[in-house]
């Protein structure tokens, strides 16, 4: 990741705080709910039965960071198979879209997501990560998606 987009990063989180990254559920669920950037749908989540249902929700906005974090997540919680992604893309960054090029295609030499559009790509995490990821992880692809009755549905 280059400087100036690390810095417009930090600048963001400092200007625009986003409290809620992620809510806990029932630990035991082998499902978790990743919204992308739809705040509201995570706060609905979280606000309702399907949070019991689930392992966790939470967001996603960046194609590197956020993504390194989440596959960090799916790397230290093994009982995860499936996660839900559904919600509104970040304009621009299209985590969803890298998120599932990740699953389906890996990253290249240069650690970035191989097909992802994404403006900066490049992951942290060890080869390994992304392997049990692609491996043992059930990506349910609803990008877009934010009606809560839809995702109840999905979840049952």
């Amino acid at each position: 990741m280059n400087i100036i987009g690390e810095a417009i990063g930090d600048l963001c989180k400092t200007i625009f705080p986003i409290p809620e990254e992620s809510y806990v559920g029932n630990p035991d669920s082998p499902t978790a709910i990743c919204t992308l950037s739809s705040i509201d749908l995570l706060r609905q989540i979280a606000n309702s039965e399907v949070l019991g249902r689930i392992s966790v929700a939470g967001r996603l906005f960046s194609e590197n960071k956020g993504i390194d974090s989440l596959l960090r997540h799916v790397n230290s919680h093994r009982n995860l198979k499936t996660i839900i992604v559904c919600g509104k893309e970040v304009s621009g960054h299209k985590a969803g879209h890298s998120l599932m090029e990740l699953h389906k295609n890996g990253t290249d030499e240069n650690n970035r997501i191989i097909n992802s559009t994404s403006p900066e790509p490049f992951l942290t995490v060890k080869k390994s990560e992304i392997a049990y990821f692609q491996n043992k992880i059930t990506l349910v692809n609803q990008i877009g998606q934010t009606d809560l009755n839809f995702i109840k549905k999905l979840v049952q």
